[in-house]
């Protein structure tokens, strides 16, 4: 038998446990024991589908799904999944690095570079990335009034594109071993001649995969903002949100096209022996660095802009107040996304630019913090004045703003390159990095949890876990991150695993702990979803509005059904249902019900990210019979799906007017909630809006009726 034709390059030393045979050692251990999780996680899962008898309804209702709400969940239950790893990750990189001070350890330089880099691989690109997908698939069409996105299929195969690059990624703890190059992956290091194995194989196509499906969303969002407008829904009537979302959108359609073709070069110079970034034969390696940065900067905005949109949403809903300076803070956002595509070079400052580009650059960087500042103002004075509940997604916010604020200030620093120079290999840029995602992506994805799960599950989350975890994050990130500025200033450099001066001690031990208290703000979010889970009868608020929003989302039940809304709305202001619950307008039944045509469940999507996550495997270990028969395979699904011609099913009239009537039945009959009632059992999502309700929490006088029914 030809072992290399059937199993490529892999061999029996290939595979994770072989190097604790081999090479015993504690570094060795923990590579195992990781191998092992993922094996014996993914046997306990495959056991749990089959004790409970949950293949059938997962396979139906879930993985052939393309419900864009359905598919949302997924994009988040990856991420979430993926953050797990990613967190451990840290916290065993920033244990390393404290207990190397002496130039000890019990890490491996390469096991050490393995950490780095599929930890900035897998929070960027398989955290980030799905969450903030996963959250605009899932929120935008419920506030422009859509039944769902414009290309439901399309939106279905992005998602498992995705899903197949994490998987990628996570056989790589079992099989081979992955990069060393970092979650940018420089060339010529990654290159064959430095790095032969598969590592840098393994990051090429788990990217790419990511990258495609995330350029396919963006087209999608875009289209469906443009398109699928419920009546009334003109541009500046949208949610901010979802201004967000299209601007976001139109940077995923042209910032992920470089960075795939990035990644499509260097398969090409390590597959073919191409020269596009080699350090001979005509390459040159700038042109990777100007390819992936002018993919890299426009993605800082990607993954923040969404979370920009979280916290206007959050803010105006918990300071009980209409979102102040709408205007500006829409034209702020669209400032920040042209922007955000002239100033790529500032992460390479020091590579051997003219002082003149240079400059340029570092002034087009401190020009971008301007529209930032607008918003930072507008969500200040949302504040002032407004009636401020300290929910758990508030809580995020106000610490978002105090913590990003600092972080913008060392970017400003940062921006000039001479200060660039001295400090741009050291953990002072560490700490600027996660001093801007952290607070103002993850913070606003976790906000955003607190803030729409009723919306999605039917029930909130426990609150007092909800706290408890924020009292841990908070706090352990400003000491997991803040001591690094000062070891950067003191000369620590990043992407370092052990250490000979004894002054880095005390602050990495600051940091150390900081990683703890961010483990256990994770494990209290799971504890708080598992506890809320358990009490969903207590905490249901299954009409749908339990913070009294103001956008259209709020005013359908939860969950939503299938069809969204039984009858498109008619929208004549910037928060529709507030409006509407203000003049009693609300709940109301309409006039007449029509049939709805809902997209039907299809085995297309999952069957090409399985397919291509079978294709890049194949790549990375040259096995190419795996790599023919996946890619042949692939686009015989896609011929096969354009053969279909029943892709829709017709919901009755009857079937939606007798859901909906009985949901505006039973919302009519529910006593309102007022804000301080909103944490308590009696809060069942029926808000009585604050301009209906005294400041005392009575109701006020001269209330429409048919509001407080």
């Amino acid at each position: 038998m030809n072992w290399e034709l059937i199993f490529g390059q892999i061999k029996w030393t290939s595979f994770v446990f072989a190097g604790m045979i081999e090479n015993p050692s504690l570094s060795e251990a923990i590579a195992s024991g990781a191998g092992s999780i993922a094996v014996l996680g993914a046997l306990a899962t495959v056991i749990l589908l089959t004790v409970k008898g949950w293949w059938v309804p997962l396979w139906r209702d879930w993985l052939t799904s393309v419900d864009h709400k359905k598919v949302g969940i997924m994009y988040i239950a990856i991420a979430l999944v993926m953050f797990a790893r990613a967190v451990i990750e840290a916290a065993l990189m920033r244990a390393q690095q404290l207990s190397a001070t002496d130039g000890g350890g019990f890490l491996s330089a390469d096991h050490f570079g393995q950490l780095f880099s599929t930890h900035g691989t897998i929070m960027i690109f398989f955290v980030a990335m799905p969450f903030i997908t996963g959250l605009m698939n899932y929120v935008m069409p419920l506030q422009i009034g859509a039944r769902d996105v414009s290309f439901p299929l399309l939106n279905a195969i992005s998602l498992m594109l995705t899903m197949a690059g994490a998987i990628v990624i996570m056989v790589s703890l079992v099989v081979g071993q992955f990069s060393t190059g970092g979650w940018s992956a420089y060339p010529p290091f990654t290159g064959i001649e430095f790095s032969p194995g598969e590592g840098v194989d393994y990051w090429i196509w788990a990217v790419s995969l990511g990258s495609i499906g995330s350029t396919l969303t963006g087209l999608n969002f875009a289209v469906t903002i443009y398109k699928k407008r419920c009546p009334g829904m003109t541009l500046f009537r949208m949610p901010l949100f979802t201004w967000t979302t299209l601007c976001t959108s139109i940077l995923m359609i042209f910032a992920m096209a470089p960075l795939t073709a990035a990644t499509v070069m260097l398969a090409l110079d390590r597959y073919a022996g191409f020269h596009f970034f080699t350090n001979g034969d005509g390459g040159n390696m700038m042109n990777y660095a100007n390819l992936f940065w002018l993919f890299g900067h426009p993605e800082v905005y990607i993954l923040i802009l969404p979370a920009f949109g979280v916290w206007s949403e959050v803010v105006a809903t918990f300071s009980s107040k209409r979102i102040y300076g709408y205007t500006s803070l829409v034209y702020a956002t669209m400032c920040i996304a042209v922007l955000s595509f002239a100033v790529w070079l500032h992460h390479f400052f020091t590579m051997g630019q003219s002082a003149n580009v240079n400059a340029i650059f570092g002034i087009a960087t401190m020009i971008i913090g301007v529209p930032t500042g607008v918003k930072v103002y507008d969500w200040l004075l949302t504040m002032v004045g407004g009636r401020i509940r300290f929910s758990t997604a508030m809580l995020y916010h106000i610490n978002f703003l105090l913590t990003f604020i600092l972080g913008g200030m060392t970017g400003v620093l940062l921006a000039n390159p001479g200060v660039d120079f001295q400090v741009h290999n050291t953990l002072f840029l560490v700490a600027h990095f996660h001093n801007m995602i952290i607070p103002g992506v993850l913070f606003g994805m976790f906000a955003a949890v607190q803030f729409w799960f009723p919306k999605v599950f039917g029930f909130r989350l426990h609150e007092g876990l909800g706290r408890a975890s924020f009292w841990c994050f908070a706090p352990g990130f400003l000491l997991a991150f803040f001591p690094l500025y000062w070891l950067g200033m003191m000369g620590a450099t990043r992407r370092t695993y052990m250490w000979s001066n004894p002054d880095y001690l005390p602050w990495l031990a600051l940091a150390m702990l900081g990683a703890v208290l961010i483990l256990a703000g994770f494990a209290l979010m799971v504890t708080q979803i598992v506890v809320s889970v358990r009490q969903r009868a207590q905490l249901a608020a299954p009409l749908g509005d339990p913070w009294d929003g103001r956008a259209l989302e709020w005013s359908i039940p939860s969950p939503p059904p299938a069809w969204n809304f039984a009858v498109l709305p008619q929208v004549t202001s910037q928060d529709p249902f507030y409006e509407a619950k203000k003049a009693g307008t609300a709940y109301r039944s309409p006039a007449s019900y029509e049939d709805i045509e809902v997209p039907r469940n299809t085995a297309t999507a999952p069957l090409i990210g399985l397919f291509a996550c079978a294709w890049a495997f194949g790549l990375v270990w040259h096995i190419w019979w795996l790599v023919i028969v996946s890619f042949v395979l692939i686009w015989a699904v896609v011929i096969a799906r354009s053969f279909a011609t029943d892709t829709e099913e017709t919901v009755p009239a009857a079937t939606v007017k007798a859901a909906n009537e009985a949901f505006l039945a039973a919302a009519r009959a529910a006593p309102g909630v007022t804000r301080d009632q909103e944490m308590t059992s009696a809060n069942r999502g029926r808000a009585i809006p604050e301009a209906l309700e005294g400041r005392s929490g009575t109701i006020a006088s001269g209330a429409p009726v048919e509001a407080l029914s």
